[in-house]
């Protein structure tokens, strides 16, 4: 079996003084997203190619902050990114999100499958704008990128 590729994550971090702790079924959903983003991910901070890497994610100031470390723990890069660009999609994510569990308690499977396609196709113009902030500091594959706004979401979840 060949080698891991050096240019992906190991570890990844919500900061705990960004998000708010919830209910047990939302923490759920941040390990599980958490464990499938390390299971699987290309993320590669342009320039650098000494990876594997952690990142820490954390909310300040009502801007998104990407603490990238090597493997080890030393300091690779920071990068700040304004959340207007993601603020319209996230609040939309949600709304369809809360249309969602209400459907899986009332709806017909076709009325549930389409409000999922829905919740897909902002999920996926989320990513796409997360690549979009990422290019040029970042390198991400839709896989990732995808992974990553599931994190950012968490940041935002309420309970």
């Amino acid at each position: 079996m060949g080698e891991k590729n050096s240019a992906r994550l190991v570890a990844v971090e919500l900061d705990e003084a960004s998000i708010v702790r919830s209910t047990p079924d939302i923490e759920h959903e941040r390990a599980v997203a958490i464990y499938d983003l390390i299971e699987e991910n290309e993320f590669e901070p342009n320039g650098d190619d000494g990876g594997p890497y952690r990142l820490r994610l954390s909310l300040v100031e009502k801007r998104l902050v990407f603490l990238v470390e090597r493997e080890e723990g030393h300091p690779v890069v920071t990068h700040i990114l304004s959340l207007t660009p993601l603020r319209k999609v996230v609040k939309d994510y949600f709304l369809i999100c809360e249309s969602y569990f209400e459907a899986i308690r009332t709806a017909t499977p076709s009325q549930i499958e389409a409000i999922d396609m829905g919740r897909r196709g902002v999920h996926n113009e989320g990513s796409r704008i997360l690549m979009e902030r990422l290019e040029g500091k970042i390198r991400v594959d839709m896989q990732t990128a995808r992974r990553l706004f599931t994190l950012v979401c968490a940041l935002h979840w309420k309970g």
